[in-house]
């Protein structure tokens, strides 16, 4: 069959062709950077990695790093139940402060702009050479500080917990509460690409249903509850998996990875902690997005 010229081909085919020459470049990444090394951590998560004059040589020796980091090793099972049980507490919090800064952002008051950049301002802060600074910033300093009392509070995490006690709140919700009031910082830190995500959304949602709602008598609130929130509710999907996926990026499991490999040298154990760390993310990911799928409003 003859090759045909490119004026001759149809719209579809050259479609086709330029989305496949658009693509290529992230493909080639995807298999060189991404795909390759992915394999050789499956590998070497069953082998004894050992580096000497020669190169490194790779022992086959099955399962034996996946037992021992699940059994031996006297830090991997407690720092992998901390980081399930941060993400359990963050994500949440980090959602629902997102899309309620969202929506006080969307309103039109003076210096809107400007409130925007400051909560997306430690996304930047939290990136890059900045990042690896952070010891020695002045928001560490004042963090170091809060957490030894030498700064005051006007409202802590304590007078609220007596507060919410004398109202009659349970116990359960009360430490949750005061656990979002000491996490604010990190919230905060965590919150600005939801935000924006967040503020995306809600500057699509068309105006005339809120002043069709606001014709017929609807407040705010119950605006906020029968438009806003389902009109955004595939975001707050979106928000939760990227949040997921954040919380476990950067936490003390991915250091001890990290130290097990490229402090100690074992790189057996360390690329079996990454897969073992992998499939409890990906399982939790799985179940997060099959149970808020269920719930998603998708307008046509």
């Amino acid at each position: 069959m003859p090759k045909l010229r490119l004026s001759q081909r149809t719209y579809a085919q050259k479609k086709a062709m330029w989305g496949f020459i658009y693509v290529l470049p992230w493909l080639l990444g995807f298999i060189f950077f991404f795909f390759v090394p992915l394999i050789a951590s499956l590998r070497f998560s069953l082998s004894k990695v050992e580096a000497n004059a020669k190169g490194i040589i790779v022992n086959f020796i099955g399962f034996e790093n996946y037992i021992e980091a699940l059994t031996v090793n006297t830090s991997f099972n407690r720092i992998l139940t901390e980081s399930i049980t941060n993400m359990v507490v963050n994500v949440p919090m980090i959602v629902i402060f997102s899309l309620f800064l969202a929506v006080l952002l969307n309103q039109k008051f003076l210096g809107r702009t400007f409130a925007r950049a400051i909560f997306f301002l430690p996304v930047i802060l939290a990136s890059g050479v900045i990042m690896a600074l952070d010891s020695t910033s002045l928001v560490q300093a004042i963090n170091d500080a809060n957490e030894g009392g030498s700064i005051s509070r006007g409202l802590g995490s304590f007078e609220l917990a007596m507060m919410m006690e004398e109202a009659g709140v349970s116990e359960s919700i009360i430490n949750y509460l005061t656990g979002a009031v000491d996490r604010i910082y990190q919230i905060v830190s965590q919150s600005g690409v939801q935000i924006l995500i967040f503020l995306a959304g809600i500057q699509t949602i068309s105006p005339q249903l809120y002043e069709a709602s606001k014709m017929e008598g609807a407040t705010g609130y119950e605006a906020f509850w029968k438009i806003t929130f389902p009109m955004v509710s595939p975001l707050i999907l979106v928000n939760v998996i990227y949040t997921i996926i954040d919380s476990f990026s950067r936490n003390a499991m991915t250091d001890l990875i990290r130290e097990t490999g490229f402090t100690s040298f074992n790189f057996g154990l360390s690329s079996a902690m990454a897969w073992i760390y992998f499939l409890a993310v990906s399982l939790i990911l799985l179940i997060s997005s099959y149970l808020i799928s269920r719930k998603v409003f998708y307008y046509d």
